[in-house]
């Protein structure tokens, strides 16, 4: 983030990199931590079984890895991309 923007500037523009200022409630880090510890809690109490949850645990830490880790940084790094300053001589695609 420069130093020479006001901090008024400055907060929008790292706002701007954050994926989570365009999402909606239900797709926040905290609903989808949630609902995957839910879906594990669920998954134990209604089978029991310790190898179904398991299957049903790694599933959630996938989800959880591409929607949590993977796409904010392909986000943040395509918002950095886009916000940067084209060199003189660059063509426009």
């Amino acid at each position: 983030m420069p130093r020479d923007l006001p901090l008024a500037e400055a907060m929008t523009e790292a706002q701007d990199l954050s994926i989570w200022t365009h999402k909606p409630w239900w797709c926040q880090p905290w609903s989808i931590l949630l609902t995957g510890v839910a879906v594990v809690t669920i998954s134990w109490l209604l089978f029991g079984r310790w190898w179904l949850t398991l299957v049903v645990s790694i599933g959630v830490l996938l989800w959880w890895g591409l929607f949590l880790v993977l796409v904010p940084a392909a986000w943040r790094r395509e918002s950095q991309v886009a916000a940067a300053p084209s060199p003189p001589g660059a063509s426009v695609d």
